[in-house]
Order: C-alpha cells, then structure tokens, then sequence
C-alpha cells in the first residue's frame, strides 16, 4: 500500500479527540505554540471551556474535528472507547488520505495492534506518554511511539515544546507494551508507598513526618517527590483516578499472563485497588490508596481483624 506523504513545510492541522486532563493539556499546549488546533470531545463543555483559554477551534462533530487535520490525536479513556472512535465509519471517511493518526492514551497491545491493522490509508502511530499536566506544561512529556516512521516524524514535530522526548518503539504496540511497563513499575510503587504510610500510621508515627523521611532516603524516587502533597492533603486535585488506574492494571495483568511473564506484586496492587474502588474511592486520586489502607480495619497478629 502507497500512502501520501505529507507536505512537512505548511504548518500542520492538529485535532486533538478527548479532552480530559491530559488530552486539554496538550491541546492547550499545541494552540499556545500558534499551531491551528481543532477539539472535540464527547461532552461539549470540555471543549468549550478550552477554547475560552486558548484559540482552539471546537468541532460540532468528529467527522468535522478531523476533516482537514493532518494529524489526529486521541487522548480516550480507554481501548474500547478508542477503537469505537477510530473504526466508525464517519470518521474514516472523513480523514483525508495519508493523515497521521496517533492513539496517546493508554489503550493496550491488542487495540494498537487493531488499529494499525484495520486503519487503512492513514499513517497510524501508537503513542502512549508518560507525564501528567505539569509536565505537559513544562515541556516534559514522554512519548513511547511506535508504528509508522512517517506518522511519528511529524507527532515529534506537533509535539515540540509540549515534550521533551519521542522514543521509538518498533512496531505498533510496542509502544502500548512499554507503557504498561512503566505504569507497573508507578502503580507498584504507589502501593508500596501507601502500604508504608499505612505501617507507620499504626506504629504510632506522624504521616507527615514519614513520609519527610522517604523524601530524605534512599526511596525517594521522582515519583515519591511529586505526589507529597497528593497522599498529604485530601484537597489536591485528582491527577489520575483510581478508577483509570485499576483499569490500566488490567491491562498489564492480562498482557502479562498472555506473555507468561510472572506479576504477582502487581497482582497485589490491583487487589487494593479493587478493595478501594470498592469502597467508593473510583474517582478518588491514585494516591488516596494510602488514606484508605491507614482507614482500614487493622488485622491482628492471628488474622483476625479489629478496629483502631
């Protein structure tokens, strides 16, 4: 199959699909940068509250969004919301031949590997991120892309100055594969870091003061430094919900059982997380994980659980 190659010299039309908090964030980024960026989201109050910050332009309707775009962003929810998207037949037909179309949220292996089989006539790149709005904002986003070289000279071209790296990954899904792989490496953490704020609420010792001391120690990884004041004061706002994160555990779990590739601490993690989700923290910041545990009903030396 031929694909158009797109002209690199006029300044390329951007839409991005989904405006959640990451996906606003580079929307906002790209316009501020004078690139021309067109919006929609399911929701129409996301997209208009966008453009009363910065000179997006806000689609009536996806076919509309991507019409002239030269490249397509999809910053989705999850997999299946993704594919639902990107396979409807109006939005195909509207996609100009040869677009770059580029799948940034974390959707999975198998629906990369979907798309890039069944969206034909496009340049399509899988192209996950690791960062959250700050980083965006100070041009610090990760970008694991993998798929068609075509497709991911021209995202590392849009998404100059909203980040700092696109690391190539080989072919469609490997840049899904490796995201889960960080994410394993953020969630696993978190729980270890909630499990420890929990052990040392019950030892008697000020949260506060823990967790002064992991910033000092050994442990204090990027991860540990950023979050302080999310698992310190309930009103931070939500960077990552526990919801989207039991669901991007999910992914990993599932991927990791199909590669035979052993994950029994992240097995762990998603447990907590269930209970947590459970207990009606879904929409509740990843870090309210350590609330939660040091609110639990302790168990005593013989299994048995008692209160506080």
């Amino acid at each position: 199959m031929v694909l158009l190659v797109l002209d690199m010299n006029p300044v390329p039309q951007v839409t991005v699909l989904g405006l959640g908090r990451m996906g606003s964030a580079m929307a906002f980024g790209m316009a501020e940068r004078g690139l021309p960026v067109s919006v929609w989201n399911r929701s129409a109050g996301a997209a208009e509250r966008l453009a009363e910050r910065t000179t997006v332009r806000v689609a009536g309707s996806v076919e509309d969004a991507v019409g002239a775009a030269d490249v397509v962003i999809c910053m989705l929810s999850c997999g299946d919301v993704t594919e639902d998207v990107l396979l409807d037949e109006g939005l195909r037909s509207a996609l100009k031949p040869g677009v770059v179309v580029c799948d940034m949220g974390t959707s999975g292996v198998a629906t990369a590997r979907r798309l890039a089989r069944k969206l034909t006539g496009v340049h399509f790149v899988d192209a996950p991120v690791s960062g959250s709005v700050p980083t965006i904002e100070a041009g610090q986003l990760l970008i694991m892309a993998s798929g068609d070289e075509v497709g991911i000279e021209l995202l590392e071209r849009v998404t100059t100055g909203i980040a700092r790296r696109v690391l190539r990954l080989g072919e469609a899904g490997g840049g899904q594969a490796m995201k889960l792989a960080v994410n394993l490496i953020v969630y696993d953490l978190n729980a270890a870091l909630s499990e420890a704020l929990s052990l040392a609420g019950h030892a008697g010792i000020d949260v506060q003061t823990a967790y002064e001391v992991f910033s000092e120690s050994v442990i204090a990884a990027p991860y540990v430094l950023y979050k302080r004041d999310a698992f310190l004061h309930p009103s931070t706002p939500v960077s990552m919900s526990l919801g989207l994160v039991r669901k991007d555990l999910e992914l990993i779990t599932s991927y990791a059982a199909e590669l035979g590739s052993r994950s029994r601490l992240t097995d762990a993690a998603l447990d907590l997380v269930n209970e947590a989700c459970e207990a009606g923290h879904e929409f509740d910041d990843l870090a309210t994980l350590g609330r939660f545990l040091r609110s639990a009903p302790r168990n005593d030396p013989s299994g048995t659980r008692k209160d506080d």
